[in-house]
């Protein structure tokens, strides 16, 4: 299982944040960071592209597979999308901090305390409750194949941890996931439990991370 970010956005950059409820262009340079990783990833033959259906993670999707040695379908999953962010959306990190204190503390550290019903979304609970699903169900379906699949980085970040049995309030202590990043499971159960191969690798994309890279 190949989890794969998508590319960077303009709200990423100016440090907003971006949930199933926002969708800001992607930047110039995240087109060709995806056709690094596209490149990165030619001789792994892949059986299907899942992806969450907001733009920025279609066409983060699509632009990747073009890129692969075989064209594989993509099919866009709902249950894939990012966090659904209330008050949140669009507003700079700053701000919120300033607004929602609690929750902007709970949301970045402390996902067992985050609350959202102030703000309106979901918890980090109602996202894993509806992304495992999902994953459970494409692992029965390819139990020997790779699958990537194309998501969010705060989504991402709370479901893998929670597939490799990571307490909930531990899920943001491994780090953050950043743009065009691929973090790699893998299950021989058919779903039953998940390994670590790879978290994070940026490595195709020859720059150094900052900041706002990295959710």
């Amino acid at each position: 299982m190949y989890f794969v970010r998508h590319g960077k956005t303009e709200w990423n950059l100016e440090s907003r944040y971006q949930g199933a409820g926002g969708d800001s262009p992607l930047l110039p340079q995240s087109y060709d960071e995806m056709d690094m990783l596209g490149r990165h990833f030619q001789k792994v033959a892949f059986a299907h592209i899942y992806a969450s259906p907001i733009k920025r993670a279609r066409v983060t999707a699509a632009r990747i597979n073009r890129k692969l040695k075989k064209h594989v379908k993509i099919s866009l999953l709902s249950r894939l999308e990012e966090f659904h962010l209330g008050k949140m959306e669009g507003q700079k990190f700053a701000d919120v901090e300033q607004q929602y204190p609690e929750e902007f503390e709970d949301f970045r550290n402390h996902p067992d305390l985050y609350n959202p019903k102030n703000i309106g979304g979901e918890s980090y609970r109602d996202v894993i409750n509806r992304m495992t699903p999902a994953i459970s169900a494409i692992v029965k379906a390819y139990p020997n194949d790779n699958i990537m699949i194309v998501s969010h980085g705060a989504a991402l970040n709370a479901e893998i941890n929670a597939l490799l049995e990571v307490p909930l309030p531990d899920l943001r202590k491994r780090g953050g996931l950043a743009n065009t990043s691929t973090t790699i499971l893998e299950s021989t159960d058919g779903g039953q439990s998940y390994q670590l191969i790879d978290w994070n690798d940026t490595s195709y994309l020859n720059k150094k991370l900052d900041p706002t890279d990295l959710v």
